[in-house]
């Protein structure tokens, strides 16, 4: 089983490295954003993609053009799972598993403790499983399992 972790940069990244250990496990590679941010994940095969925020005026052509280079990603890896710890960078893979019925694992930011994210309102709706970091987040995501802090 081949497993896809992806991850924006910054805290996301950081919760997605707290998987190591599962990443261990299996045929993994990891897609994150492209930015001046230094990841650290020279043990594992590491794709990279513009990072975007949606309040840019050319944030879709952005979105566009992450779709399109997740595409190439996606068909030179052939994932069987997609674990993603968002943000919307990570939405064109997630979509593209969703289409070619992969499985979709979504975990909660744990910083989000009080009202869900913009990712995960639309992640929710696409994921097989979803996982939430506080108690306090089940009331938003029916469907969601609360297995705690991943750190």
């Amino acid at each position: 089983m081949k497993v896809c972790f992806t991850a924006s940069s910054g805290g996301h990244f950081q919760q997605l490295m707290m998987l190591e250990p599962l990443m261990n496990q299996y045929e993994s590679f990891i897609v994150t954003e492209k930015t001046s941010y230094k990841v650290n994940c020279k043990q594992h095969k590491a794709y990279y993609v513009p990072q975007i925020q949606r309040k840019e005026k050319l944030w879709l052509f952005r979105f566009l053009f992450i779709f399109l280079t997740s595409l190439k990603i996606f068909f030179i890896e052939k994932p069987d799972v997609i674990i993603s710890t968002g943000v919307l960078a990570t939405l064109p893979m997630c979509f593209l598993g969703k289409i070619c019925r992969k499985k979709i694992i979504f975990i909660e930011s744990f910083a989000k403790s009080e009202v869900p994210t913009l990712t995960g309102r639309v992640m929710v709706k696409i994921s097989d499983k979803v996982y939430v970091q506080w108690k306090s987040m089940l009331r938003f995501y029916e469907r969601a399992t609360c297995l705690g802090s991943i750190y």
